[in-house]
């Protein structure tokens, strides 16, 4: 009985049972023990729900986005006569463009050194609008976060350099307007992004509070 339980408990095992057997799975070994090691059981549902809380390659399962709510920064008067905002959202430090029309709002610091980007000038490259890092120049752009940047291939004496992108580098969150009023909802994504290091911590630009 004891050599049947642990191979149950074996992951490689656990990977192999449908569906609707895995719900039923930590009740149906605990009534099975529960005959043989009564004050047992209680543990088994503990260890078995465990196991089944967890990915084949062992690791916990991904946790749920986290939702924000939407927080009002400003007037679109206002931003559309200074053409940029800083804001501070649910402690995070943003600053809003407002550019040819459309706003953006991505995270304050850079994500190479965390120079100040709503210092920095916007210009365009590949087509592209980019805010241009005061500190190191990188080129970020509005619209994705990518950062940008000029190759060539060394082999090619002919060959002219070409833009690039390095992905997505800086946190882009997300601009709405109601009744003249500008608000900024912060990015629920989960994927590590190189500007939330200088998005927390020590690196306060602004000292205000929304």
């Amino acid at each position: 009985m004891l050599k049947c339980f642990r191979n149950c408990l074996r992951p490689s095992s656990l990977s192999t049972i449908p569906l609707q057997y895995e719900i039923l799975f930590p009740q149906l070994l605990a009534s099975l023990v529960h005959l043989h090691f009564w004050h047992f059981s209680s543990a088994v549902v503990l260890v078995t729900s465990f196991y089944l809380s967890m990915n084949l390659n062992g690791s916990a399962q991904d946790p749920e986005k986290r939702e924000y709510s939407s927080v009002c920064v400003g007037r679109e008067d206002d931003i559309k006569k200074s053409e940029r905002m800083t804001a501070v959202v649910h402690d995070r430090e943003v600053v809003i463009f407002y550019h040819r029309g459309e706003y953006h709002a991505m995270d304050i610091r850079c994500y190479h050194s965390g120079g100040p980007l709503h210092l920095g000038d916007i210009e365009d490259f590949d087509g592209r609008p980019c805010i241009v890092c005061p500190w190191h120049k990188y080129k970020i752009t509005l619209a994705t976060g990518e950062s940008l940047y000029q190759s060539i291939n060394p082999k090619d004496p002919s060959a002219k350099p070409k833009w690039c992108s390095k992905g997505i580098k800086q946190r882009i969150h997300t601009v709405t307007v109601d009744n003249g009023n500008i608000y900024v909802t912060l990015s629920n994504e989960p994927f590590k992004c190189d500007s939330d290091f200088y998005a927390t911590g020590d690196f306060k630009v602004i000292k205000s509070s929304s």
